[in-house]
């Protein structure tokens, strides 16, 4: 095969057994790779209805065909299982080197079965696969398991692993690859955690064949070229202040989530935003494997209580750290944020948890005397202490370890906790944004933007500006988006780069330009309908899985905060969004029922029946 390895690895880890698997080719172009392998691997081995935390579920860590290749940002897997956070699946992305290194050692995807007896982790070393005990880095934070497998492999090992939350199987832990570099979202560490899985240690120096190297090469200097000439215009935020950036442009939309999604502004905003970070802890910015965006932030905070070294933090942590626990100390959040890569966690669902706190503490719903300490809002010097707690399951800290809608519903208010599907939102309030809160409440994982973002033509117009605070019509964009998304994350591309660059604005969001790659790379002759299908039928599949597993149109939902109160600041002030009327065309856009359910005829369609 070619850009494909044509290689899967199935890791029994009950039986301690190693078996290699080869990839159907048919398997591997109706469903790409990564994200479309992943479900294309749940639904065959997993039963919908299983507990995410026993040795019935799989954990598949999968690259794309473009993962390794050179293209711009092809630096990308995915990790994916049943979610112990949601009860629906996850689709866990990360870059760096990792996913190069995989794909390189011979293999497009490892799968998970079974619990080991004892800890355990597993070496790849250009082909060759075993298993080893994890006894001596079991208890370790990610960062000393990184450097304790470098020592025995060789400093060029690339390492995926949990820290002390995944062993712990805190439900929004993180497996963290190159030390710093998350599969953050939905519990994906708690599942390698209850396999007794600590880690995975590969080397790999194999090259990737490519179909058409000339075309591909050709292609890819076009491309390259063309990101180049435009950079030089109009120089790219991403590279300058990295995500941090996006700071300024949600305040000034209104829709930076701030006090636990009371409202969409933050007094404090400019103590916080990107270049705020650029001055007071940048080191240098950093790239993943073959990336000419290099957003990634080296920092390091000095001379304070809060001092540290490492990478971060992302938009995303900011808002669920900064504006949303109130806290405009950059500093303190940005220990948090090294907290949490050390540990293991997602710093969404850290942050916004402890932001859930500080509002049922707030409202008198919960007592500091059970927190074991004073919580307030604003309080950075809580934040770093219960973002520790958590990590080890400790005192207020197991409590923290269920995420926020547990944490409310405990105490008897779940509406106050910032979620779809039990996982909680990225920074953008869907008030003043109203296309992201039907991503939000539709994302088969739960609250998420990445599988598929409409903050791009909502807040910067790619392909072309739309009204954010209008929801006529967004339904079938929102669609597009997220089929999109589906084909991104499965090539094994990074979105920053391919939203922009690859999809054709006088064909919508169309990925012409993956399309090219694709083909120039695998020899799969795809046309831009097949590919689009896959896109198409990879959502569809995510769909059957949930609907299996028990979720309805009542689980495509957001808090009443968002829906019946009117934002009170902002430039969306006085608006709500507008899900309940969105959501009956996003079904008939996707050919579904009313109540969700894909249709028969679009299953024959695509092959899922």
């Amino acid at each position: 095969m070619y850009g494909w390895k044509g290689k899967v690895l199935c890791v029994d880890l009950t039986e301690e057994k190693i078996a290699e698997k080869d990839l159907d080719p048919e398997i591997a172009k109706a469903y790409i790779g990564g994200r479309g392998l992943g479900i294309y691997y749940l639904t065959q081995w997993v039963d919908p209805k299983c507990d995410p935390l026993s040795p019935e579920n799989i954990l598949v860590m999968a690259t794309g065909p473009l993962t390794g290749t050179g293209a711009p940002t092809g630096a990308r897997y995915m990790v994916m299982c049943k979610s112990p956070l949601t009860g629906a699946i996850t689709c866990s992305n990360s870059g760096g080197f990792f996913p190069t290194e995989l794909k390189r050692s011979g293999f497009d995807a490892i799968i998970f079965t079974g619990r080991a007896e004892k800890p355990v982790y597993l070496s790849i070393d250009n082909g060759k696969a075993a298993l080893h005990s994890a006894q001596d880095v079991w208890g370790k934070t990610t960062h000393e398991t990184t450097n304790l497998i470098q020592d025995r492999m060789g400093s060029k090992t690339r390492v995926a692993c949990i820290g002390p939350a995944g062993e712990k199987q805190v439900l929004f832990a993180a497996i963290m690859n190159d030390r710093d570099r998350a599969a953050g979202r939905s519990g994906v560490g708690a599942v390698m955690g209850s396999k007794n899985l600590k880690a995975v240690a590969v080397r790999g120096t194999t090259k990737i064949a490519l179909a058409d190297r000339q075309r591909f090469k050709s292609f890819n200097s076009k491309i390259l070229n063309r990101f180049k000439e435009q950079n030089k215009k109009i120089p790219l935020g991403l590279t300058i202040n990295g995500t941090a950036g996006v700071v300024v442009a949600t305040q000034n939309y209104g829709v930076l989530p701030t006090k636990n999604w009371q409202q969409g502004t933050f007094d404090g905003w400019e103590q916080i935003h990107g270049e705020k970070l650029t001055e007071s802890f940048l080191i240098k910015n950093k790239g993943c494997f073959s990336c000419p965006i290099k957003c990634g932030r080296v920092t390091r905070v000095q001379d304070t209580e809060f001092a540290g070294e490492g990478e971060g933090p992302e938009y995303e942590t900011i808002y669920a750290m900064g504006s949303n626990c109130m806290i405009g100390n950059l500093a303190a959040i940005t220990k948090a944020n090294y907290l949490c890569n050390e540990l293991g966690l997602d710093t969404i669902t850290m942050g916004a948890t402890v932001a859930c706190a500080m509002e049922l503490v707030d409202r008198g719903y919960l007592s500091e005397k059970e927190i074991g300490r004073p919580l307030a809002w604003g309080d950075g010097e809580a934040l770093v202490e219960l973002t520790r707690m958590t990590g080890y399951r400790k005192g207020f800290g197991g409590r923290l370890a269920e995420g926020s809608y547990r944490l409310a519903d405990r105490y008897g208010h779940p509406e106050l906790a910032p979620v779809s599907k039990k996982q909680e939102f990225p920074g953008y309030e869907p008030r003043g944004a109203q296309a992201m809160g039907l991503a939000y409440a539709t994302s088969p994982i739960g609250g998420s933007h990445m599988r598929g973002d409409p903050a791009y033509f909502e807040l910067f117009g790619v392909p072309e500006a739309m009204d954010p605070h209008q929801w006529e019509g967004k339904a079938k964009v929102t669609k597009a988006y997220q089929d999109l998304s589906a084909i991104i994350d499965s090539a094994g591309l990074c979105i920053f780069f391919a939203v922009r660059n690859l999809a054709a604005k006088d064909l919508g969001v169309a990925p012409v330009g993956i399309l090219e790659y694709l083909n120039a790379a695998t020899g799969a002759d795809y046309t831009l309908e097949e590919l689009m299908q896959a896109g198409e039928r990879i959502i569809n599949a995510e769909r059957l899985f949930l609907v299996n597993a028990g979720f309805t149109r009542k689980d495509d939902n957001l808090p009443k905060r968002l829906t019946e109160e009117p934002a009170p600041t902002g430039p969306a002030k006085g608006l709500v969004c507008h899900l309940e009327e969105m959501l009956g065309e996003y079904y008939e856009a996707q050919n579904w029922t009313a109540n969700g359910i894909p249709k028969k005829e679009l299953l024959e369609k695509l092959g899922l029946l």
